[in-house]
């Protein structure tokens, strides 16, 4: 397959989220050959193409998720014991750049692996027509987002599988508690809310007694962003796409951790 043919296939399967596997070296005796490749879902099976048998099947895997949960591409070396004692590494090490694993096929042969994920956009919904939601929105896409702008408290779509949610409610004043309610009922994976945090706390007690899980109404970020002295609206949006940078290098770390425990 060709890099061309395998994204027309992911994107045909409606597979939003990927991954691209390419065989780049080999030594010995090996099924797959450099130049090889395959169409992987997020859990690393193969949808289309070839790398080879069951060899390297385990080692694939744990490297998609690796790359999935830290966004970086993994380079993976699929080798004999014997061959990982000789350069000093054992199975699961990492050193400059690759990931080492153990070939246990009686073939012994060597197979490098490049994996090259790729990810959705994270979805950010921007609730509120105020300065700040009309600067968040026009900043936010320059970095990668995203944004599906309302003016207010509309009904959170489906959550797109693969992409994390992320919520800044900007309504200042006009249904802040009602798009409040309905974010917190819905769940997201970051959500912030412009506004004071003595006004915020006044939402809270309204909120909890509404029913609200006093877990949710302590996650939102309020105020929202980082606190670096934002006074204008465009600042307070780059405050917020700053907290909401952090949040999601985080939530990635932390996947990366679940995924290799």
């Amino acid at each position: 397959m060709t890099p061309k043919q395998i994204m027309e296939h992911g994107l045909q399967d409606g597979t939003d989220v990927f991954a691209i596997a390419t065989i780049v070296r080999t030594a010995g005796t090996t099924a797959a050959k450099p130049g090889a490749k395959a169409l992987l879902r997020d859990d690393g099976t193969i949808i289309d193409g070839w790398l080879g048998g069951g060899c390297v099947k385990g080692a694939i895997k744990a490297a998609t998720l690796r790359a999935y949960a830290s966004g970086q591409p993994q380079l993976i070396s699929v080798a004999p014991e014997e061959d990982l004692a000789r350069q000093g590494v054992h199975p699961g090490d990492d050193r400059d750049g690759i990931h080492f694993a153990r070939n246990g096929c009686p073939s012994k042969g060597t197979i490098d692996i490049f994996i090259e994920p790729h990810l959705p956009e994270p979805e950010l919904r921007v609730i509120g027509a105020s300065p700040v939601a009309l600067k968040l929105s026009a900043l936010a896409p320059h970095f990668g987002w995203r944004v599906t702008a309302s003016a207010g408290d509309v009904p959170l779509p489906d959550r797109m599988p693969g992409r994390a949610r992320y919520v800044v409610i900007a309504t200042q004043g006009q249904g802040d508690l009602a798009a409040l309610t309905g974010v917190l009922t819905c769940g997201a994976d970051y959500t912030a809310f412009v506004g004071s945090a003595k006004k915020y706390a006044a939402l809270s007690a309204k909120l909890a007694a509404q029913g609200i899980a006093p877990k949710h109404i302590a996650a939102v970020h309020a105020p929202a962003g980082l606190n670096i002295g934002a006074v204008t609206p465009a600042e307070i949006a780059l405050s917020i796409l700053a907290q909401m940078t952090e949040a999601k290098r985080q939530f990635s770390a932390r996947t990366l951790h679940d995924a290799a425990s």
